[in-house]
């Protein structure tokens, strides 16, 4: 790679850690994007202790990159000193603390292999529960999902000595409970 072509990306590079800092100062991210931070400083680091790599346009246009840089670093560190401090109002992690609809989603299975629909009821509670709470949701596959809960409910059915697991999803103190307990 070229020292223009990396000088590139690295430009791209600043321009997304600024749109990953927005994202975690406005709640959409649960932490800073550190790696990436240091990922951009460690191209700074290898240009500054080599400059006689660079021709004059290159030092030039490295020279404004640092600049830029600089000037979004000092805002992002003061940034995240207010946010730790408590002195800014940043809206916190995605977090809602309302139960879903008019309380938890209860379902009884006995056979959730022959009872899709339940399935799909609870699953979609699951869904919309972590979406409450700022979880990701994408990572939930019905596949698995199903298998999880065929899975436990042979292994309640036979511990607690029931035919019926009644599972419930709801949403407590910014968490999702998802729980299973023997049915009546």
């Amino acid at each position: 790679m070229t020292v223009d072509e990396e000088l590139s990306k690295l430009e791209e590079n600043i321009r997304r850690l600024k749109i990953e800092f927005e994202a975690y100062f406005n709640g959409g991210k649960p932490r800073p994007p550190n790696e990436m931070l240091y990922g951009v400083e460690q191209a700074f680091k290898r240009y500054l202790n080599n400059p006689s790599k660079l021709n004059f346009a290159q030092r030039f246009r490295l020279n404004q990159l640092l600049q830029r840089y600089a000037v979004h670093n000092e805002l992002w560190r003061k940034k995240l000193r207010d946010k730790e401090e408590g002195r800014a109002v940043f809206p916190a992690k995605r977090v809602h603390t309302e139960p879903l609809g008019e309380g938890p989603t209860r379902v009884v299975c006995s056979d959730p292999d022959h009872e899709r629909e339940k399935v799909n009821q609870l699953l979609k509670a699951l869904r919309e529960a972590k979406r409450r709470a700022g979880e990701r949701t994408e990572e939930i596959d019905l596949a698995r999902f199903q298998k999880f809960l065929s899975d436990k409910t042979s292994h309640l059915k036979q511990k607690l000595g029931c035919e019926k697991v009644q599972y419930s999803v709801d949403v407590e103190d910014g968490k999702v409970k998802f729980t299973a307990v023997k049915a009546d």
